[in-house]
């Protein structure tokens, strides 16, 4: 049995269960709470006024996995207002004063006695899929929320799936995931998110217990639960990544100087737009991969990095992914299992879901693991890890020679806002630093800055990816960054066909010599050298600039309590005009 239930973990003394825990558990053994199958969930979820059913075939062997009748066909939920994560309603229990506390647990009850009044249904889950790391969770939803639970069952492994090899697997000193929804939450207190609806994502990682309160968006369920699993990884000193990983094998290829590097693997770290999934995805890298190789995917947005056995695991055997690049007729359509926030359009006498954000952003769909061709439950420790940012002052590519700067640019990650989340149009506008590109993180930054220098002390190399575009006269005059561009890169990473020369202005890092990288780009240089750009001046001027918010951004968070990790990174991030 891997992770503890409550008597287990607690058993020594039940006293220590977090109030939060206690609230959640109680409802989850309430014998009026039904079980359901995720078959069941289905069957609910078509009567809900929300969901739409198209006639879309689910992919059968997802079907087949999910025990849903033959013929089984795609479910489109749509939501109101709110079609994205809402990072504002987050409230962190563990780091609350005790009155803080009080007032919330007080509220908390109440929430839950008003979820009372509604028939609830639960259900259970796997998370992981790696033998050697599986958690088990619950779900509690109300019966008109069961979409949610159905997609939440799809999104991991429904408990009975993987009960025998969850039985042998490892006992973890984890307790199992609660997870509660409860939709038809509402206050006007306002110490609680209220734009465009009530909302509370009340968080207790320590106890592995997550509550979203009026919270639609499917999203929020994934994305708690996956914060909750991520955080536990961490606790068993594996880091927590919120990326894509992928493994390339070069020994079957004609060419000697490709067969002779065998397996590599790469790993991309960025929010959702930063060309994550088109890097890890992409079946060749544009057609620049070499004849005779084979890849295999772990996954395009969760895994965790065991630095100890040198693997990487996954967590979820489906994808959750905008459809924005998906008209009808993709081939991506077969794989469906379940669509969010679509529109929806007739067309040869069926009603189809509708991608490319006609009916709004963000539309989502969960996608079966068969869509990237082959894939693994576990692979190789990344020999190659990229920061994809949206700094307009990076080149297309820069690799980090020094381990300290490479955590220090992951710690300091520079991206903008997008439209998976629930923010303003001028949050949208802003650059923002989001560490390691995860912003489920709840635990202390130093804790993934002690993690990611694990990684490269193990053997990991580090670069940046600029996937905005770069200076051509401005921070706003860019030049372009076409994706071919950088998969030509990414191959060029894997394959080892660049050398490198140490970039002046900032030490510890490295550009591509001219006359490697534009065999593979002709022009490259010319286009994208730092020293060759327009108003010189304002370029250093704001290239100096950006590292400096770097450096702020770093000495204001709490790696002011790690005084010498803090250091390590601020010495790292010295740009020069």
């Amino acid at each position: 049995m891997a992770s503890l239930a409550s008597h287990e973990y607690y058993r020594d003394d039940m006293t220590r269960m977090p109030a939060l825990r206690s609230i959640a558990q109680t409802l989850c053994l309430d014998g009026r709470v039904r079980k359901v199958t995720a078959a069941e969930a289905y069957a609910l979820a078509k009567a809900q006024h929300d969901v739409m059913v198209t006639d879309l075939p689910i992919y059968p062997p997802a079907a087949a996995r999910l025990g849903l009748p033959e013929g089984a066909t795609v479910l489109n939920n749509c939501h109101g207002r709110i079609v994205g994560r809402t990072a504002k309603a987050r409230r962190f229990y563990t780091r609350m004063e005790p009155v803080e506390r009080r007032k919330v647990e007080a509220d908390l009850r109440e929430a839950v006695y008003e979820m009372r009044r509604h028939p609830l249904i639960k259900a259970e889950a796997v998370l992981g899929l790696d033998p050697d790391l599986m958690i088990k969770a619950t779900i509690v939803a109300t019966e008109d929320d069961a979409v949610n639970v159905f997609n939440w069952l799809a999104n991991f492994t429904p408990y009975e799936e993987l009960a025998e090899v969850y039985a042998k697997s490892p006992r973890l000193p984890i307790p199992d995931i609660l997870v509660v929804g409860f939709n038809h939450w509402k206050t006007t207190d306002p110490y609680y998110h209220n734009e465009g609806g009530s909302q509370l994502a009340l968080v207790d990682e320590d106890a592995n217990v997550i509550f979203n309160l009026g919270m639609r968006y499917f999203g929020e369920r994934k994305k708690g639960t996956l914060t909750l699993a991520w955080t536990s990884g961490m606790r068993l000193r594996m880091a927590a990544c919120h990326g894509g990983i992928k493994e390339i094998d070069f020994s079957g290829c004609a060419a000697p100087e490709a067969r002779r590097l065998g397996k590599r693997s790469i790993a991309f770290f960025g929010l959702s737009g930063t060309g994550k999934s088109s890097h890890t995805n992409s079946h060749d890298n544009g057609g620049t991969l070499p004849e005779g190789f084979s890849k295999v995917v772990l996954h395009d947005d969760a895994f965790q990095i065991d630095c100890q056995a040198k693997v990487c695991r996954v967590w979820e055997p489906t994808l959750f992914d905008k459809t924005d690049s998906r008209p009808l007729g993709h081939p991506d359509w077969r794989y469906m299992i379940s669509t969010m926030n679509l529109g929806l359009t007739e067309h040869e006498g069926k009603v189809l879901p509708l991608g490319q954000d006609v009916r709004n952003p963000n539309g989502r769909a969960l996608i079966d693991r068969d869509l990237l061709g082959s894939y693994v439950n576990r692979c190789a420790f990344p020999d190659v890890m990229v920061w994809l940012m949206k700094d307009t002052c990076l080149p297309p590519v820069v690799r980090f020679a020094d381990k300290g700067l490479a955590v220090a640019m992951g710690a300091s990650l520079m991206t903008r806002r997008n439209l998976a989340e629930n923010v303003s149009e001028e949050e949208l506008k802003k650059l923002v630093f989001e560490p390691f590109a995860n912003p489920f993180r709840v635990y202390e930054l130093w804790k993934d800055v002690e993690a990611f220098l694990q990684v490269f002390a193990a053997g990991a190399v580090g670069y940046a990816f600029n996937s905005v575009g770069f200076w051509k006269t401005s921070d706003r005059d860019l030049r372009k960054i076409p994706l071919a561009t950088s998969l030509t890169l990414q191959t060029a990473l894997l394959l080892e066909q660049l050398t490198w020369r140490d970039w002046d202005r900032l030490p510890g890092a490295q550009l591509p010599t001219r006359e490697s990288v534009d065999a593979l780009i002709p022009g490259y240089t010319d286009a994208y050298d730092p020293a060759g750009v327009e108003n010189r001046d304002r370029y250093a001027e704001t290239l100096k600039d950006r590292f400096h918010q770097r450096r702020v951004f770093l000495q204001n968070s709490d790696l002011h309590n790690r005084p010498e990790l803090l250091m390590t990174l601020v010495n790292a991030l010295m740009a020069r005009a």
